[in-house]
């Protein structure tokens, strides 16, 4: 296709006078597939079945069509097609390890605030919660609208049943957890909830994924740093176990919130899955709220800030990155990731209302960094492999 080659050296500049080709010319692409997935050479990415597409796009007026290849999906209702180097889909994450690895830190820091900010907040648990959901939604709603309208109206009723599902997830964690704050020691408390992350290991392997001993290892090796910080502290009297079961079943809300977040962030962008996850969320708190009886309003002016400053730290900068980087990272990964939100809660309030941490928080901090590492570590090796 385009003018002879002894045409094209004798005008000057290249192409010049060679008609443009008109869509009807352009052949069909043609997809070369790959049929054995770990065959090297095919460029076709180890067990996703995917194949690379050659399409031919213009590359300036007046000249023929090259060729840019891009991976598509074989399976039905795949990913969306990705360019073959890499680059994120805009508003769906997946970018490079690095860059994700740099936004789980700020989520983290974001999370962190939380614990400080809830204490120094004159409002119940339950109803911080609440409004912490709440106020999101009013800052996402708007985004979502002005530049997500489409991706709305196009989301089927899987991803916007899977969304609302992980916002009740979500409202059963925090529902479960902050309450048992106040039934059992604190610090069995925290230990107990923050064992999401072995909860999604074993939710992972009960759905067919095999985590390896890598996997385990770091897992293990973050807890063990959670306990050296907390401490085991169990009671036998009736009213600390429930409190222990409760926030438990708060570790176990957690994992099913994260892992449900990462299928619906495979196809749905971070603010059109937050918007309804939060609001959904938001909906089942105030449901208990009003049963419970708690008071949600009649707050000073300073407690509504506290509640800003919470939804903008913990809640916006906290979980919606957590939600933009588990599509990249995996629900492994960010959920081991999350144990450092305790020794993280422990310096910020050292800082900030003058709580001295204990002797045991920076070898704690040490120690749940290397099981993170371990973990991360086997994420990039099986990338690399």
């Amino acid at each position: 296709m385009g003018c002879p080659r002894r045409y094209q050296r004798a005008v000057r500049p290249p192409y010049a006078a060679c008609p443009a080709p008109t869509r009807a010319s352009v052949p069909r692409p043609a997809t070369l597939r790959t049929h054995a997935p770990h065959a090297p050479g095919h460029g076709a990415r180890a067990g996703t079945g995917r194949t690379r597409e050659a399409v031919p796009v213009p590359s300036h007026p007046g000249t023929p069509y090259s060729v840019a290849v891009r991976l598509r999906s074989a399976k039905p209702g795949g990913l969306a097609p990705r360019s073959a180097t890499g680059a994120a889909v805009a508003g769906t994450g997946g970018g490079p390890v690095s860059l994700d690895l740099t936004l789980l830190g700020v989520a983290i820091a974001g999370i962190s605030l939380s614990a400080p900010l809830i204490a120094a907040t004159a409002a119940p648990a339950l109803a911080v919660a609440l409004w912490r959901n709440v106020l999101a939604v009013g800052v996402l709603t708007p985004v979502a609208l002005l530049r997500h309208r489409a991706e709305l109206r196009a989301t089927g009723a899987r991803e916007v049943g899977l969304s609302a599902a992980a916002g009740v997830l979500l409202a059963l964690h925090f529902g479960l957890w902050l309450p048992s704050l106040h039934m059992t020691s604190v610090s069995s408390s925290i230990a107990l909830a923050t064992t999401t992350p072995i909860w999604t290991t074993v939710l992972l392997r009960l759905r067919g994924h095999r985590s390896s001993g890598l996997v385990w290892a770091g897992i293990t090796v973050a807890f063990l740093g959670v306990l050296l910080l907390t401490g085991v502290d169990l009671s036998l009297s009736p009213r600390a176990l429930a409190g222990d079961a409760l926030a438990l079943a708060g570790g176990m809300a957690g994992a099913g919130y994260m892992l449900v977040g990462s299928e619906v962030r495979r196809t749905v962008s971070t603010t059109a899955y937050t918007c309804v996850c939060y609001a959904t969320a938001a909906a089942a708190l105030l449901m208990v709220c009003l049963i419970a009886g708690v008071r949600l309003g009649g707050y000073s002016g300073e407690t509504w800030l506290k509640l800003a400053v919470l939804t903008l730290t913990a809640q916006l900068l906290g979980h919606s990155l957590l939600n933009r980087v588990v599509q990249g990272l995996g629900p492994a990964v960010t959920s081991t990731g999350i144990l450092l939100e305790t020794p993280g809660a422990a310096l910020i309030a050292a800082l900030w209302l003058g709580q001295h941490p204990p002797a045991a928080a920076y070898p704690a901090l040490g120690i749940i960094l290397l099981g993170l590492a371990l973990v991360v570590l086997d994420g990039r090796g099986r990338r690399g492999g």
